[in-house]
């Protein structure tokens, strides 16, 4: 399908815009905004949605015949009122008459794919393990699984999203990503000419905090920190996402914490934030260290003081940024064995030991409710931005 008159992308504005905007772009930006009021808000009449946006009744109606037209917006009776006069016509999104594809690359040894709902559920999923795949392998792993979960749509697609670790551009290229062995693949522009629809591909963290914003309920400004594989985050301020100069915010992984030195990390320096807490590199230590312990209590003292010393590790990183932006609220996204606990009563006692009492005082620290599929329904929000303008 082709894109329904795609307004500027998510890294380039506000995700929620509420104001007319100027002139040279007013129809189209009057338009995202009657479906970004339809969309975060449903059944309202026309009159509703003038006084909500702005806009004249003459603008608002001129724009929903449009949008029906495209099979949109779709008028759902007329509201129950005890008012003399016609009962006014509600209108919602159509929320069922497409469906976005979504692919999480983050994982380690599987990537998973799902077809979502325009409200970002999960409705199938399907994985496809990696097997070590590499470079052009890779691709053909990612490839293969695109076109089988695109098999599994029920209704027509509005675009394919896709959260890929690494450094991504704005064109979608992965200009690096070890994991995969990719340097500089267009990944967008190559899934795109396959599949003949939209694909919008982002870094995996950064698409784990859009789905905070548009389904976590988080409308300030926000850090995610992603742990899986490697660490990154992704940073919204004043409503909009950071992606960096160089695409490269939130790529806090590779950061040297402290100057003892610190484990050896892939990338061949010692003490990397990855090094001290990735899941890979956690996971073996909790295993060497269980397998060491004389007593389960040996045991249980050594997994929290390695979770602590990770959480340390992490709140040292944090500090700054925290400190430097003012943010009152961190996420963490990964397994919450590993994270919710000792890890993260360490960060929040680093970070509040690093940072002004009185301007952190009411910082949290939680974990996402998204469980899993928070790239997934990330990358859906990157289609639902691109396509309609709404998020």
């Amino acid at each position: 399908m082709t894109a329904l008159g795609a307004p500027r992308m998510i890294q380039d504005r506000a995700l929620r815009p509420n104001t007319k905007v100027l002139p040279e772009h007013i129809r189209l930006n009057n338009r995202t905004l009657v479906l970004q009021t339809l969309y975060r808000t449903g059944l309202q009449s026309r009159a509703d949605l003038a006084r909500e946006t702005g806009l004249t009744r003459v603008t608002v109606s001129d724009l929903i015949s449009e949008l029906m037209g495209e099979n949109l917006v779709i008028e759902l009776g007329q509201r129950q009122e005890s008012r003399p006069g016609k009962p006014a016509t509600l209108l919602d999104i159509n929320r069922a008459a497409f469906q976005i594809i979504s692919l999480d690359l983050s994982g380690h040894t599987r990537l998973r794919g799902a077809v979502l709902s325009l409200d970002g559920a999960v409705l199938s999923s399907s994985g496809l393990d990696l097997a070590g795949a590499r470079g052009e392998a890779a691709f053909d792993k990612v490839a293969e699984l695109l076109a089988q979960v695109i098999a599994r749509a029920t209704a027509p697609i509005l675009g394919v999203g896709i959260g890929s670790p690494g450094i991504v551009d704005r064109a979608g290229v992965v200009r690096n990503a070890p994991n995969l062995g990719w340097r500089d693949q267009p990944l967008q522009a190559r899934l795109q000419d396959t599949t003949g629809l939209p694909v919008r591909v982002v870094n995996d963290a950064n698409a784990a905090v859009l789905a905070e914003h548009s389904f976590g309920g988080a409308d300030h400004d926000l850090l995610l920190v992603k742990v899986g594989h490697g660490v990154g985050a992704g940073l919204l301020i004043g409503g909009r996402a950071i992606f960096g100069e160089r695409f490269a915010a939130g790529e806090i992984g590779h950061v040297v914490v402290g100057t003892d030195d610190g484990p050896l990390c892939a990338c061949g320096k010692s003490g990397c934030l990855e090094a001290w807490l990735s899941v890979p590199r956690l996971t073996a230590a909790i295993h060497d260290a269980t397998a060491a312990a004389a007593t389960p209590a040996d045991a249980e003292r050594a997994i929290f003081d390695i979770l602590s010393e990770a959480g340390r590790r992490l709140g040292i990183i944090l500090a700054p940024v925290v400190g430097a932006l003012n943010l009152l609220e961190i996420v963490l996204s990964g397994p919450p064995e590993l994270l919710d606990g000792a890890l993260s009563a360490a960060t929040v006692e680093t970070l509040r030991s690093r940072t002004m009492a009185t301007e952190t005082g009411d910082l949290t620290l939680r974990m996402t409710a998204q469980g899993e599929d928070i790239v997934l329904r990330g990358a859906a929000v990157m289609v639902l931005s691109a396509q309609l303008g709404v998020s």
